[in-house]
């Protein structure tokens, strides 16, 4: 197995700025979203108007910020407090950072402002 693609620091500003953006613009609910990256991954949660910062996915980086590799969306299960892979609506592991957030944050938060 070869080494595994860390974040640079160009993407993880990038990322957050996009996911804080598309939370903003798509998830009123959320009354802001951060990324915390820690060598291949990067875990997005929200933060609600009472304060509270629910856990919604992870995200695992291959090389590109615009789409992670397959295998590399997980949502955040409150049941196990654990990250588990997952596949997006679209029926594909793979997709852009925002269909992840969407992916998560349609389950634990009401519909998107669409």
């Amino acid at each position: 197995m070869g080494p595994v693609a860390t974040f640079p620091e160009s993407t993880k500003s990038s990322l957050n700025r996009r996911l804080r953006t598309h939370a903003h613009t798509n998830w009123p609910q959320l009354a802001d979203s951060t990324v915390r990256v820690r060598g291949a991954c990067a875990c997005a949660q929200g933060q609600l108007a009472d304060g509270e910062t629910p856990p919604l996915c992870r995200l695992r980086y291959g090389g590109s910020a615009a789409r992670p590799p397959p295998g590399g969306f997980a949502l955040y299960l409150a049941s196990s407090g654990r990250h588990e892979d997952q596949i997006l609506p679209t029926g594909s592991f793979t997709g852009t950072p925002e269909e992840a957030l969407d992916c998560a944050a349609g389950l634990y938060l009401a519909g998107p402002t669409i």
